[in-house]
């Protein structure tokens, strides 16, 4: 089987991919920023980038699929991000706050890995679903 990755054809469609998380991920960290929320858009592009970045590696990164099973890059972006995302989470006497941030780190997470999988269209589609439900599906008490 020949190997998934040619440097000659493919470093251009690399580039498309990490700069299209990036503006994706930053547009919604961009928006969670302005509401001065836990994370905003620095951390919120380094996930995407992150995200993708894996999953370039996985996919291009060891040479044939054969000696590589590609979903575990994806099921360890998932767990890691669990963990960020907990970190973003306060319990007070008011309750919990920071649940939406914490989905949204996720979301960009899953954004970065469609994303370095070349899925552009359900990268782009997944930005706008989370764009609409922060800005139009917001509550005044919403994390």
């Amino acid at each position: 089987m020949e190997p998934l990755f040619t440097p000659w054809n493919n470093e251009l469609d690399i580039v498309l991919r990490l700069i299209t998380v990036a503006i994706l991920s930053g547009l919604i960290g961009y928006e969670r920023g302005r509401r001065e929320k836990p994370a905003g858009p620095r951390t919120h592009l380094l996930v995407g980038v992150g995200a993708a970045t894996f999953t370039i590696v996985s996919l291009y990164g060891f040479g044939s699929t054969e000696a590589v099973d590609l979903s575990r890059v994806a099921a360890g972006v998932v767990v890691g991000m669990g963990f960020l995302g907990a970190g973003t989470i306060l319990h007070s006497e008011l309750g919990v706050r920071g649940l939406t941030t914490a989905a949204t780190l996720w979301s960009v997470a899953a954004i970065g890995l469609a994303a370095g999988t070349g899925l552009y269209i359900l990268a782009i589609v997944t930005a706008a679903i989370v764009m609409i439900a922060l800005r139009l599906l917001r509550r005044s008490i919403d994390n």
